[in-house]
Order: C-alpha cells, then structure tokens, then sequence
C-alpha cells in the first residue's frame, strides 16, 4: 500500500512551532565501530534531511556549510533525494550577491502522509493523517469500551483501515503509541488494561498494511512529541497522566528506553512509608493511587466543599513531587511535564508537586528546574507516533 486516492481534506489543526524546535534524537555509530560506506552515506543522508526539515530556504551550499560536507557529495544526496520525491526544488533564490542565483531546496512536506495512532485512552482508540510538519489532515476514532485481547488489535486495525483510506498521497509510514512495556521490535510485551502480553502488534500492523510500521510506548512518543512539536529540553521526563501513570525520559537528548524497555514506568513505585489504598498491582501506595485520573475523579466526586477539593489535588500533588525528586536529583533533569487533563493537573496539584520538588531538591543544583503542564494538549501521543515514522524513516524530528 503506497496511497489510496480520496479527496483531500482541510487540515483541521496546525500543530508545532519554529523550525529551530525541530531537533533529531539520533542514533549514535557504536565507539570504536568500522563506519562503512553505506553507513557513512545513510548518516550523511539523515544529516541533509534534518538540515532542511529544521531550516528555511537552503541551497546546496547553504547545505554544505551547514552540515559539514562538500559540495559535490551534497549535489550527489540531493540528487538521490529528488529521484526518490522526498526533496524538492523550490525555486530561485531573490539574491542581491554576485554569481548565478542560488535554487532553495525542501523536503516535500506535502508530498508523503503519516499515519499516527494513540492507543492510550481509555475507552479510545484515536488515530490521525497528518503531514511531516504534523499538521493534522483527518482524524478518526473508535470505541473501544470493555475490548481487550484479539478484539482490541481488531480494534487497531480498523482505526488504521480507516485512516490509510483517507490518504491522498503517498503513506510515509505508520506510527502507533501503546499503553504498556513494548520492545525495540514493537512487541507489546505487558499491556494490562488491553489484556495484551507478548503481542506483536508492530508486525502485525505491517503484515496487515504492507506499510513501514513503528510501536513505542504511548509516554516515550509523548516525550518525542514534546522534543519536536513542543519545547522539551534535552534532560526532561515527561509524565503521562491518565488511567494510570507512565513517563518517558529523555536524557542527553536521547530516548531512555532502560534494560527490559521499561524506563520510566513509575506508575507502581510506592511513595512514602505511610501505606495508602490498594493497587491493582497488589501493593499499597503505588503513585497511581495518589494520581490516577479515575482515582483523582472519583475522590474529587465526594469531596464536601472546595477546601476539601483542594485538599484532594495537593496530595496527589505531593505524592507526584516525592516520587519525581530523586529522578531530577540523579539525573540532573531540566524540565518535569506533565501531560493529562488540564483541568485537574493545572493549578493546585502543579503548586503543591513543585513545592514538594524544591523541599527535596538543591536549589544550587536544580533550582532551574522546571515543572509544567505540555502544551500540546490530547494530540501529543498522536504526534508523537508521527515523531517515530520521521525518525525511523528520514532520521528527522
């Protein structure tokens, strides 16, 4: 499946802000490995890419003093990457300096569709075309309420269905974002609320589509969304809020993703010697019974008055700066975001983590730290997922 003609839709949303925010999470070649010529080409190759993806009207000169090359070795790249469609010519260049006027180039921004799915709702399937900038250009959605096992990779399928149906040009990849521990391979390996365990839904998905195919967790895509299309830094957690509690960290610019893929699951780390309810993991005090949103919901439900209310948000807020201080302490992290509803992070709960932050934390060490609510709002697992296809297919964010 390449693309499947319909008629084109008006984007409904414009997501992402200046090309300087556009920064890549790259892999890096192993110390000490031989560097190949195909390794040497395809790294050079995702260096023209990301320079004209963060950039604005470059020439293959401006390329070459960019990114360090020589100029015939950067007419080769972008010859090759015009044959393929993915670069274009935009035109000559306005220049008042001697010489021949310089043809700025792009990526065809337009030209490719990226299919992006959150799967981290939760009684929600939803999923997007967007282009490579994120702009969305359709939605879809499907219920999902009470579905796990086979029904919920059904589920999945019929979102992606649906959306690849919607595509007018050619599909650059799929990304999807999964509740849960996935693997470098996209098998989900433990997936409680779908009742997944050991699914490859990453090859599944490709089998189904023919299409290059990327799973990641939903926190980690949040967290990529957030380097690319919001304002994270290069040392951030970024804490996903939901059903349950998950976080994707990224330090030194690179993903986190931990020895058994499951860095930043800090959902069942009990906070505090005080007890607390009942997890569903079978311990006492897990930061998902203080944060949760159903737990949160339902407490805030019965409260009395407003101080109560209040009362309810700075304990959840307390508990959440307990358990972020000893990761910002050790890891020297920039920035804390959170990701969730709005309306019940922003304010008291955001007041009370960040005081309990600054009591556990040096103030000459991380007293620059910061603590906020994404920006990014319900899209940010969505862009995140497109994130995954930039990456794994051009080597951009």
């Amino acid at each position: 499946m390449t693309s499947v003609q319909s008629t084109p839709t008006e984007p409904e949303s414009r997501v992402g802000n200046a090309p300087t925010r556009r920064r890549a999470l790259a892999a890096t070649v192993r110390a000490g490995a031989r560097l190949t010529p195909e390794h040497a080409r395809h790294h050079n190759r995702a260096l023209v890419l990301q320079a004209l993806y963060r950039g604005e009207g470059l020439s293959r000169a401006d390329l070459a003093r960019e990114v360090g090359l020589t100029r015939v070795t950067i007419s080769d790249l972008v010859a090759g990457l015009i044959a393929e469609g993915i670069v274009i010519e935009l035109g000559v260049r306005a220049d008042s300096r001697p010489g021949k006027p310089a043809t700025v180039l792009d990526l065809d921004r337009r030209g490719f569709n990226v299919i992006a799915i959150d799967l981290s709702k939760d009684a929600m399937f939803r999923g997007a075309v967007t282009d490579l900038d994120g702009t969305v250009l359709h939605r879809h959605e499907v219920d999902v309420t009470g579905l796990t096992g086979q029904a919920a990779v059904d589920a999945v399928i019929q979102v992606l269905d649906a959306l690849a149906a919607a595509t007018a040009v050619p599909v650059l990849g799929v990304g999807v974002g999964s509740p849960g521990i996935v693997d470098d391979g996209g098998v989900v390996l433990h997936a409680p609320n779908l009742g997944w365990t050991d699914v490859p839904l990453q090859e599944l998905l490709a089998q189904h589509t023919g299409l290059a195919v990327l799973v990641a967790n939903d926190a980690n895509a949040a967290a990529l969304a957030e380097r690319t299309f919001g304002t994270g830094e290069d040392d951030m957690i970024l804490l996903r809020i939901g059903r349950g509690v998950g976080a994707g960290l990224v330090v030194g610019g690179a993903l986190v993703q931990g020895a058994n893929s499951a860095a930043g699951e800090i959902g069942h780390v009990v906070v505090g010697t005080d007890g607390g309810d009942r997890c569903a993991c079978g311990k006492d005090g897990c930061l998902e019974t203080w944060l949760a949103i159903p737990r949160i919901t339902e407490r805030l439900a019965h409260a009395a008055d407003d101080d109560e209310r209040d009362a309810i948000l700075a304990a959840a807020g307390e508990r959440l700066g307990i358990a972020i201080a000893p990761v910002v302490g050790a890891l020297n992290l920039r920035e804390v975001i959170l990701s969730g509803p709005l309306d019940i992070l922003d304010g008291v709960l955001l007041d009370s983590a960040v005081a309990t932050l600054r009591g556990r934390t040096l103030p000459e060490i991380h007293g620059g730290s910061e603590l906020r609510v994404t920006a990014l709002g319900r899209d940010i697992v969505v862009l995140g997922a497109a994130v995954m296809v930039l990456m794994g297919q051009l080597g951009v964010s």
